[in-house]
């Protein structure tokens, strides 16, 4: 089960660690896969879940290494006393650089596991900042203060700019180079373009709390490679 983990801080009673996109942060009910979890509790024997983050999505997630901890960083995210900002890259350029989207969320009545804005849904507050801007796509800068399934995508989507990739907001299409150069010529040795990004571009790059003894703290993950890598292609070909 060794996978390398990049731990971004840790002391006596947590660990914040930077999840790659694509690895699951608990384990799912089939244990069908190695969890971050399954990682961490190889690491240090016992581990508590106090949040998660969405298999594609990356970045800052917490887990405490004792109870009392557990107790006291859930009940701060329950409170909604932790910020959690969060970066993505969406379609299109939104029609307000910055604003609040609030749309109660519930799931889909006849898609599981499909969230949509709907008056029963469960109130739900995204702010949003549009950061920079590429044309066909924007990095936008999300702060959430609740923690709904979903709620930036099913929010971004809803403003009309879903989270490019986004298999259930958006159309899931991967980003190629072919779609942002214009004089793209396939290489010879490939018999199809390899997509720059194929996973949901979202990331959680930023936690702000205060611990039970009062000390606060401000963690940060950087955006990954491949949304990195693309962001560079968008700027090369403006």
């Amino acid at each position: 089960m060794k996978k390398n983990i990049e731990i971004i801080f840790e002391n006596e009673h947590f660990v914040a660690v930077n999840k790659p996109a694509g690895m699951l942060s608990i384990p799912d009910r089939t244990q069908s896969e190695v969890s971050l979890k399954d990682i961490l509790i190889e690491k240090y024997g016992s581990i508590f879940t106090v949040h998660r983050l969405d298999k594609e999505t990356s970045g800052i997630i917490l887990f405490a290494k004792d109870e009392a901890t557990h107790k006291f960083l859930s009940k701060a995210f329950e409170e909604r006393s932790v910020e959690k900002y969060y970066q993505g890259l969406v379609y299109g350029v939104p029609s307000q650089p910055s604003g609040t989207i609030e749309g109660p969320i519930m799931e889909h009545p006849v898609q599981k596991g499909v969230m949509i804005v709907h008056a029963k849904g469960k109130p739900s507050v995204t702010d949003y900042e549009m950061q920079e801007s590429y044309g066909k796509y924007s990095l936008v800068k999300f702060r959430i203060h609740t923690g709904r399934t979903h709620q930036i995508r099913v929010h971004a989507k809803n403003i009309g700019n879903p989270i490019a990739c986004d298999p259930l907001y958006g159309d899931g299409k991967p980003v190629l180079l072919s779609s942002i150069k214009k004089k793209y010529k396939l290489s010879k040795h490939d018999d199809e373009e390899r997509p720059i990004l194929s996973r949901v571009a979202l990331h959680s790059y930023q936690l702000k709390f205060t611990d039970a003894a009062g000390n606060a703290f401000d963690l940060l993950a950087e955006l990954p490679k491949d949304i990195r890598a693309l962001i560079q292609q968008f700027k090369k070909n403006l």
